[in-house]
């Protein structure tokens, strides 16, 4: 198991630590979007930590490999945007797409489905996807730091710059970006803590911290629910859902685990990855994916499966600094959802402008998923868009059978949106 002769177990534990208080921010902010979907804040920070502590439990011991799972961003956003307000489904309801998501997913984690997927799908709209999520998240997170409102006279405008809770959010902002560029360890972490300081000198923050007990986790329960899933609409939304946890896992799983030539935990790796997004939606939140902040785990020389324990043990103590975590105020939150967003943006530089039938259906997405506000719609105009796009300039034999399925099942989704 020990492939590294200079490597020792403390490493994996200093390791563990560091991405711990690499990703403890997904509390905050992942409970804060999920609170815009219809859930409580106190009751999604405990099924987050519980999502959280479960997936790098489970992928630290059955997966060995020291990689960290947690509520995914921007997955959460088509979760909450999509899945739920859009679809109007109850929180309830939305879990429910979230298992039958995640069940799919491990269905093509567990057979060779999951290479058949990746196999089909061109790598253009994969970026195109992951683009415009960090797109979105730019969106949500000016829109929650009220750097820009609802114009009078245009979509959008300018929030009000001399308004005490905009300059805290831009302020807080600067912070961010100072923190991450100079590459200051848990700087996530320390946005949120500033960020919270900032808003408190401002006088915008709210001091009234939430508690929660042993009895409030104790009788914490949310059971996702099924009554839909005779309906059209419930698997026009687990559709797009599917294919974003298919391909946001396996893409950062390679990645991560090249980092560390460990590309034989590949399969173990993703299916935890998978019955860990399959059991978020009974856990009450939004799926689960490995996270990009990983590379701060290799970095810190964590090499085994023991780095993700102690990430998943940390995430359970987490319960004790609620009453804290739950300070954070909205604008302390979004420049991360910002930052982040523009990380995911980076993959643009992987898009072959050169050739429009891979550019133009990819830039569709990237602009589609902000513009529509639907991570689902913003996908479909793109694998519509495809096939056509080679059809008519006569690079048919570049299509693959199951992309032209996948583009069909979407283009089923629009008609029967119209017909509703």
């Amino acid at each position: 198991m020990n492939n590294w002769p200079n490597h020792r177990w403390y490493n994996d534990v200093i390791a563990g630590l560091i991405g711990y208080l690499t990703t403890v921010y997904i509390v905050v902010v992942n409970s804060a979007i999920l609170n815009d979907a219809g859930i409580n804040r106190e009751d999604a920070m405990i099924a987050t930590i519980l999502a959280s502590a479960v997936g790098c439990l489970l992928v630290g011991i059955w997966g060995r490999v020291p990689i960290i799972i947690i509520p995914g961003m921007g997955v959460n956003a088509l979760f909450a945007y999509s899945i739920v307000e859009q679809y109007d489904f109850s929180y309830e309801q939305g879990l429910g797409v979230v298992v039958v998501a995640g069940a799919i997913f491990l269905l093509t984690a567990i057979t060779p489905l999951g290479e058949a997927f990746k196999q089909a799908i061109p790598d253009a709209l994969k970026h195109g996807i992951t683009i415009g999520l960090g797109l979105f998240l730019v969106l949500i997170g000016l829109e929650n730091g009220g750097l820009i409102v609802s114009g009078d006279y245009s979509i959008i405008s300018l929030g009000d710059f001399s308004s005490p809770f905009v300059i805290v959010s831009l302020l807080s902002l600067l912070v961010g970006i100072v923190l991450f560029v100079k590459n200051v360890p848990a700087n996530f972490l320390l946005t949120m803590l500033i960020g919270t300081g900032i808003a408190y000198m401002f006088g915008t923050l709210d001091t009234e911290p939430t508690t929660i007990t042993a009895d409030n986790i104790a009788n914490f329960f949310v059971m996702p629910a099924f009554d839909h899933m005779i309906s059209a609409t419930f698997w026009i939304a687990v559709l797009p859902l599917a294919i974003v946890l298919i391909f946001e896992s396996m893409g950062l799983l390679h990645g991560q685990l090249d980092m560390i030539d460990r590309h034989e935990a590949f399969h173990r790796a993703n299916k935890s990855s998978a019955l860990t997004a399959m059991l978020s939606g009974f856990l009450g939140t939004s799926p689960t994916i490995p996270a990009a902040e990983t590379a701060a785990v290799t970095a810190a020389k964590g090499r085994t499966g023991l780095a993700s324990v102690v990430i998943g043990v940390l995430f359970l103590s987490t319960f004790v600094l609620i009453p804290y975590i739950s300070l954070v105020p909205a604008n302390a939150i979004s420049p991360i959802l910002i930052i982040v967003g523009v990380l995911m943006m980076q993959s643009i530089k992987h898009i072959h402008i050169d050739d429009m039938t891979e550019a133009f259906p990819t830039f569709l997405i990237m602009f589609m998923i902000p513009f529509t506000y639907s991570i689902a719609d913003g996908m479909a105009f793109g694998f519509i868009a495809y096939p056509i796009v080679k059809i008519v300039s006569g690079r048919k034999h570049e299509l693959n059978p199951l992309m032209i399925f996948i583009s069909i099942l979407f283009l089923i989704e629009f008609i029967l949106k119209g017909m509703m």
